[in-house]
């Protein structure tokens, strides 16, 4: 049977709110990112999703067709973690996710972080590392040195997701978040072995923890019930890892609430790396502190498994403290 006469099948099934198998989807998201599937088709997918959730399976099965059609990187003799959010929580927080990357890499632990240029915010993880003097590129030799040197790399992500092209401009002409806007932080081309994910929204908690379950992840998905897509000690939030899932307060870290002006991120570029720059240097104020503790915390806690998240926060706060994560970003070149 042609490929084509195979997409017109499954856009049926998909229009008569059909469950796809993982594998299915994998095929699908292949032929897409190909350019074997045309664009009227690849809106069809694309709105499908929209009048109805997609599942945790169909997400990984997604994930590993556009994993298997990025730019290989292979980091398997390092043992690294990803800190990533989805974004699309329309908070304009400063960096944490990035900042909390650079604390964890400060603490002597491998980061292979993945990331794009801002979307939700002023200035998204590629931006703010770009202006440290970070080189943006795919060559795996220079990614290895930096993480075997640094502790941290940064993959930008248009360098190793070629098939994006096929749907990028689809999804701007449509103006409306889809799938893709999960499937971001699961499209590591290193596949790191830990991750901690935030999301914008509760429901994608149980879909990120299928996809990381699929992978063999040591992870934890948040999202405070504020609607931050990380930890943001604004209120309560949610973890869900490989241990289960809980319900938290700042206090249950022993920190207190902070506002959400506290996290703040600016009003542009320079803000927001005039902010990254001061917490490294010491000069954050407690509540950006407390933030970046908590994450990274949570973070180390994922080469730890079992080990309270309370001592994983005092390395953290040890790696901001000592001028250890500074360093690592005086390391970029």
């Amino acid at each position: 049977m042609k490929r084509t006469q195979n997409i017109k099948e499954t856009l049926h099934r998909l229009v008569n709110n059909e469950i796809l198998t993982k594998n299915e989807c994998k095929d699908l998201i292949t032929a897409v990112g190909k350019g074997e599937v045309n664009e009227y088709q690849t809106t069809a997918l694309l709105m499908a999703y929209q009048m109805r959730d997609i599942t945790g399976s169909e997400l990984s099965g997604f994930r590993e067709g556009m994993i298997e059609l990025s730019k290989p990187i292979d980091f398997l003799e390092f043992d690294t973690i990803d800190i990533v959010g989805t974004g699309g929580d329309g908070k304009n927080t400063f960096n944490i996710s990035t900042l909390s990357a650079v604390v964890v890499a400060g603490a002597g632990y491998k980061v292979a972080k993945h990331g794009n240029s801002g979307k939700s915010s002023v200035s998204g993880s590629s931006n703010v590392l770009e202006h440290f003097g970070y080189t943006l590129t795919n060559d795996q030799d220079k990614l290895r040195r930096d993480l075997d040197q640094n502790n941290f790399c940064h993959m930008h992500a248009p360098l190793f997701h070629p098939a994006m092209k096929y749907v990028g401009a689809i999804r701007k002409g449509l103006g409306v978040g889809t799938f893709f806007n999960m499937l971001g932080p699961l499209l590591n081309p290193s596949r790191p072995k830990r991750q901690i994910s935030g999301v914008w929204a509760p429901f994608i908690m149980p879909l990120y923890k299928q996809v990381f379950e699929d992978m063999g992840s040591e992870y934890a998905v948040v999202f405070s019930e504020d609607g931050y897509d990380e930890i943001s000690l604004t209120g309560g939030f949610k973890i869900m890892s490989n241990s289960g899932e809980e319900s938290l307060m700042p206090s249950d870290l022993n920190m207190t609430t902070v506002l959400p002006s506290d996290i703040f991120g600016g009003d542009s570029a320079k803000d927001a790396a005039d902010i990254f720059l001061n917490i490294l240097k010491g000069k954050g104020s407690e509540s950006q502190n407390a933030v970046i503790h908590a994450n990274a915390g949570y973070a180390i806690q994922r080469f730890k498994p079992g080990v309270d998240v309370i001592e994983c926060i005092e390395e953290a706060k040890e790696s901001l403290i000592s001028g250890k994560a500074l360093e690592v970003l005086n390391g970029f070149n």
